[in-house]
């Protein structure tokens, strides 16, 4: 049973549930038809911190085209693998719009999830190293292959130019992006996308183009399709190995198929 009704009003919550915000509209966005993505995350505390982020930030909607939307962030506690979250987002979402965010770490199941992914229509949000290089590419461009080891990554989102915010980060378990952390992302969407996706330019494969990657939503009753051809909405080439796209994050994409930032400017 979907978690939607047609106003967009009555929406299940779902995950930690006293972490999360209504899924009501605002009373603002109360005439307009609102966009719910139900959004599985490996970690329990960054991307989910991140999500509502969006969904306060962004979520209204600019009144100049680009829709509201509401996210609604699927996690646990201590986190999930990332087949894990691709079937906890299937779940979660039964026939609305489903995303799972993962990442490349030291993972052995990511085959099975994006598998798993395109026999539902799942879309993917994967990032190598880790979401910590979506973070940095709002303050910075990056590049060379790190191996699955977030180290470097993390050292240079503490150094970063206007992310003084983030000097402390993953010290002391502190992976959270509220408060200050968010105002200094504020902002910087259009710089991060247009990092990202030359990260996809730049892929070592060579036929890897940004150009080719698909934003519009995908309805869950469409026509199969194999894992290479799901992996290759992001622009990948269809034989890209998912491992080898290092360094790269398709977090792009979600922010794309919402409206913000489409073009990467």
């Amino acid at each position: 049973m979907s978690g939607r009704t047609g106003n967009g009003q009555g929406l299940r919550r779902r995950g930690r549930s006293e972490d999360e915000r209504s899924l009501a509209p605002r009373s603002e966005t109360r005439s307009r038809e609102v966009r719910v993505l139900y959004v599985a995350c490996e970690g329990e505390s960054t991307e989910p911190d991140y999500l509502r982020y969006l969904n306060e930030q962004f979520g209204d909607g600019d009144g100049q085209g680009r829709p509201p939307f509401r996210i609604q962030p699927v996690y646990r506690k201590n986190g999930m693998t990332p087949s894990e979250a691709v079937e906890a987002a299937g779940k979660a979402a039964a026939e609305d719009e489903a995303w799972a965010l993962f990442d490349r770490d030291q993972h052995h199941d990511i085959p099975q999830a994006v598998k798993i992914a395109a026999d539902s229509k799942i879309e993917l949000a994967f990032s190598h190293p880790s979401f910590d290089l979506w973070l940095l590419l709002h303050f910075q461009a990056f590049g060379g292959a790190q191996s699955g080891s977030s180290r470097i990554v993390v050292d240079k989102l503490r150094q970063a130019k206007g992310a003084s915010p983030f000097k402390g980060y993953d010290k002391r378990n502190d992976k959270s992006i509220k408060g200050a952390r968010r105002d200094a992302l504020n902002g910087r969407e259009g710089q991060a996308v247009t990092h990202a996706r030359s990260l996809v330019a730049s892929c070592a494969h060579g036929r890897c183009k940004p150009a080719h990657a698909k934003t519009e939503p995908v309805g869950r009753d469409t026509e199969p399709q194999t894992a290479q051809q799901w992996m290759a909405r992001s622009g990948h080439a269809p034989d890209c190995q998912i491992l080898q796209r290092d360094p790269s994050t398709d977090m792009w994409r979600l922010l794309a198929t919402l409206g913000i930032h489409p073009d990467g400017g």
